[in-house]
């Protein structure tokens, strides 16, 4: 394989792989919100990040190689790929609308509120209670709404794995996994790697650079409602997808 031919489409993977990856904000505002509000280490978020980067790659390098080997038509992958993108936006508005009222309901079960006490030697006294803590009142009505927060917790790395395995990545099949086939099977090895290290190079970078910055805040009277915003801000990431394009 000439290596002159092969270089432009090496220098576009990059290029594409970092820009697309940048003009996503679904590929970090994710991680960056849920590593916030769970309170993850940057290890764990950067591997949360990493894990479902590599799903997102390899679930189009699977269907690109596929499609190439079974040869078919590029407008036909690109219609799959359409398709895998309707699913994972939906899955993140979903996720980001289900997560975000389950947040609300966390908020409000967190409220302080007065109880009034009258003990059997008729002392009386109020005082302050929230319903989380050491200091918890057992309610039927309430136990019973939301999931408990450990399997929330639990739960949600495998949910953004699972948007990412049906998120395309629309550029490599088109761009530069067709192209590449025209010189040899190393040409497609060599464009998908620097296309898949890339974005997730970038993807690692950009969620680190947010939660230094993230961490930095301090914004004590919205901790209350973080895990509500965080579950909006996933929504309104997965409209803007859907309606702006982003």
């Amino acid at each position: 394989m000439p290596a002159e031919p092969i270089v432009p489409l090496l220098l576009t993977a990059a290029f594409v792989g970092c820009a697309h990856t940048l003009l996503g904000p679904d590929h970090y505002l994710p991680f960056v919100m849920m590593g916030r509000v769970w309170r993850w280490s940057r290890a764990r978020t950067l591997a949360v990040t990493l894990a479902c980067g590599v799903a997102h790659v390899l679930s189009s390098v699977v269907l690109g190689a596929v499609g190439i080997g079974l040869g078919v038509a590029v407008t036909r992958l690109a219609h799959i790929e359409s398709v895998r993108g309707e699913w994972a936006t939906w899955g993140l508005i979903v996720f980001g609308t289900l997560y975000g009222a389950w947040g609300l309901v966390r908020a409000k079960r967190g409220h302080a509120h007065a109880h009034f006490h009258v003990h059997a030697n008729g002392t009386a006294h109020t005082h302050q209670h929230a319903h989380r803590g050491e200091h918890m009142h057992v309610h039927a009505e309430q136990a019973a709404q939301g999931a408990r927060p450990e399997a929330v917790r639990r739960a949600t790395p495998w949910v953004l794995f699972t948007i990412f395995v049906f998120g395309p990545c629309e550029p490599l099949i088109p761009l530069l996994m067709l192209p590449a086939a025209r010189h040899s099977v190393a040409g497609v090895v060599l464009v998908t790697t620097v296309f898949g290290v890339v974005t997730l190079a970038t993807m690692a970078t950009v969620v680190l650079l947010c939660l230094a910055g993230v961490e930095r805040l301090r914004l004590a009277w919205l901790e209350r409602y973080s895990h509500a915003l965080a579950g909006g801000a996933l929504a309104a990431c997965g409209l803007a997808i859907m309606f702006l394009g982003v």
